[in-house]
């Protein structure tokens, strides 16, 4: 007896509680919702490229990825993690990415140049076998985003809500600028997000992006449902 799917075009109470709910308790400022974690990364990918393109520096469009990375399976998702096993046959190469080896922050600054926008990591590598960015590690990452001017993607599709904290990062005390969240926030209901400062947010405008089934009323009361149990006293 209730609608559980309307367009974006409508307020949606739901997402909007499900929102700020996000908001208040994290570093972001706004939330964009899809259906899951690739979409989020992909909605990362352009809100960076978006950011750089609104504040006059279009030629800033190349992101800094990791070698071992799983960043989900779209063309831009697969490229961006260029593993061979998962690239293969979906040729020609999506451009836009540079890829240096885990953990090698030289690597990362000779990789950096006047194209380069972003670097992306994720918090905990998955797919590249459990790999902990240590909290130093991530510290490291955003003095040199700060100083080269650059975003900071930590990309918690795999591991928000999943390691003792809200997200993996936020032992280290470092705040990104865009993570993209998924798999549990929907208590296994299909519902991913990203999340990102006002600062980052501003080349975001309506009819930027979209998403028909993203932030529908059913996906987020369960993702609301699911941080009613993660608010309880104690439960982390």
């Amino acid at each position: 007896k209730k609608l559980w799917q309307v367009s974006n075009a409508f307020i949606i109470p739901e997402q909007e509680r499900l929102a700020k709910r996000l908001t208040d308790n994290t570093f972001a400022d706004f939330v964009f919702f899809s259906n899951s974690g690739t979409e989020a990364t992909e909605a990362s990918i352009k809100i960076a490229r978006k950011y750089f393109h609104k504040t006059g520096k279009p030629e800033r469009n190349r992101i800094i990825t990791f070698q071992g990375a799983f960043h989900g399976r779209t063309l831009a998702a697969l490229f961006a993690a260029n593993n061979p096993k998962h690239i293969d046959g979906f040729g020609p190469k999506v451009e836009g990415f540079d890829q240096v080896p885990f953990a090698d922050h030289e690597a990362i600054k000779k990789a950096i140049n006047k194209k380069t926008a972003a670097i992306m990591v994720e918090t905990i590598m998955g797919e590249g076998g459990i790999k902990i960015v240590p909290d130093v590690c991530l510290k490291g990452l955003r003095e040199i985003c700060d100083e080269n001017g650059l975003l900071l993607i930590l990309d918690e599709v795999q591991c928000a809500y999943r390691t003792g904290n809200f997200f993996a990062f936020e032992r280290s005390g470092v705040i990104p600028d865009i993570v993209p969240i998924a798999k549990g926030i929907g208590g296994g209901f299909p519902l991913g997000a990203c999340l990102v400062t006002k600062k980052v947010s501003v080349g975001m405008t309506p009819g930027t992006h979209g998403s028909t089934f993203g932030g529908n009323p059913m996906a987020c009361v369960m993702g609301s449902a699911v941080l009613d149990i993660l608010f309880e006293k104690g439960f982390f």
